[in-house]
C-alpha cells in the first residue's frame, strides 16, 4: 500500500482545495476552503459559472452594490461547497468573513445565513462546518453556534489553551497550525533540524491530541497547513489532517512504512495537567506565546487579504 492509503487506515484525510478534480483524484471523506481557495478556483473557466450565478442572485436580491458584494460573497462560498458536497461523503468547511474575528455576535449572524443557504437547498447542517477564527470572541461565538446544532471548524489555532478553549465550548473541530507554527521556529528562532518528530508544529499537535483524549474531549483534532510530507506522517492518528493537492500526490507515490504516532489508547496514563481555559486565562497565556500571538494576527490578515482580492474580482467581474 502506499502511503496515503496507509494513513486513511488510522486519519481521516480531508482535502485542503478548492479544486474539484484534486478532491476526485484523492477521494477525501471532507473538504476544506476559504476565500484565497475560491479565488483561485473561481478565476478558473470550469467553475467561473459558479460565482456568476452567485452574482446574479446578490443582484436579484438587492440594488445596492455593497449588499450586493456582501450577498455574492456569502452565494459564491455556499455555491463552491455545494459542489463539493457531490464529492465528499462527509463534510465540507465554509469560513465566516475574518473581518468578523474580533465581534462574537456578528459571527454567529452570519454563520446563521450560512447555513440558512445551505439549508434552502436541501443540505442538513450536519454537513456544514463553520470555520471561525480561534480568538476569545470566535470560540464564545461557536459556543453559541454548537447549541443550536451548528457544527464549527475553529481556524489559525496555535496553542494548547485555544485548543482547550474550543473543547470547553463544545466545539466540534479544531485546525491546528502545523507549517506556520514551523515558519515561525524557523524564522524568529533559527530552528533548522529536518527531522519531524522534533518539529515544533508536530509537537503541538500531538500534545493537543494526547490533552483531548486524556480528559475525554470529543472536540475533533485536524492538522492543517503541512510544509513537507513529513510532517503529515508524524500525525499518523491525528483525528483528520487537511492537506493541499501537492501532498496528497506526495503520499500516493511514497511506499513509506507508516506507524501509528498519535494514540488515543495511550493518553488514559500520561501525566497531563488539566487546565480550566476561563477568559482572562485565555488571553494572559496568549499573551505569554509570542508565536501563537503573532500568528493568530497574521493570520487573520492574510486571511483578510485575501478576502479583499475575492472581492475585488466579484466586483470587476460580476458585479460591476
Amino acid at each position: 500500500m502506499n502511503a496515503l492509503t496507509q494513513l486513511k487506515q488510522h486519519t481521516r484525510v480531508v482535502a485542503d482545495t478548492g479544486d474539484f478534480e484534486s478532491m476526485k483524484a484523492y477521494l477525501p471523506v471532507d473538504a476544506t476552503t476559504n476565500p484565497s481557495l475560491i479565488y483561485a478556483s473561481a478565476k478558473d473557466e470550469k467553475y467561473r459559472h459558479l460565482a456568476a450565478a452567485a452574482a446574479a442572485e446578490a443582484k436579484k436580491l438587492s440594488n445596492d452594490p455593497a449588499v450586493q458584494l456582501s450577498l455574492c460573497l456569502d452565494r459564491v462560498a455556499v455555491n463552491f461547497g455545494l459542489e463539493i458536497l457531490k464529492i465528499v461523503p462527509g463534510r465540507v468547511s465554509t469560513e465566516v468573513d475574518a473581518r468578523l474575528s474580533f465581534d462574537t455576535e456578528a459571527s454567529i449572524a452570519k454563520a446563521r445565513e450560512l447555513i440558512r443557504l445551505y439549508e434552502a437547498t436541501g443540505i442538513d447542517r450536519s454537513r456544514i462546518l463553520i470555520k471561525v477564527a480561534a480568538t476569545w470572541e470566535g470560540i464564545k461565538a461557536a459556543e453559541v453556534l454548537e447549541k443550536e446544532g451548528i457544527h464549527c471548524n475553529l481556524t489559525l489555532l496555535f496553542s494548547k489553551i485555544q485548543a482547550i478553549a474550543c473543547a470547553e465550548a463544545g466545539v466540534t473541530l479544531i485546525s491546528p497550525f502545523v507549517g506556520r507554527i514551523l515558519d515561525w521556529y524557523k524564522k524568529e528562532q533559527n530552528f533548522s533540524s529536518a527531522d519531524p518528530n522534533e518539529d515544533p508544529g508536530v509537537i503541538s499537535v500531538t500534545e493537543i491530541f494526547n490533552y483531548y483524549k486524556k480528559f475525554g474531549h470529543n472536540t475533533e483534532v485536524m492538522g492543517a497547513s503541512f510544509r513537507n510530507k513529513g510532517e503529515i506522517t508524524a500525525l499518523t492518528g491525528c483525528d483528520l489532517l487537511t492537506i493541499a493537492p501537492s501532498l496528497l500526490k506526495e503520499l500516493e507515490e511514497s511506499n513509506e512504512i507508516l506507524e501509528l504516532k498519535l494514540d488515543a489508547s495511550k493518553a488514559a496514563d500520561m501525566d497531563i495537567l488539566r487546565i480550566k481555559a476561563d477568559e482572562k486565562y485565555f488571553r494572559w497565556l496568549m499573551n505569554e506565546d509570542a508565536m501563537a500571538t503573532e500568528k493568530l494576527s497574521e493570520g487573520i490578515r492574510k486571511f483578510t487579504v485575501d478576502l479583499l482580492k475575492l472581492e475585488d474580482f466579484l466586483k470587476k467581474e460580476f458585479l460591476a
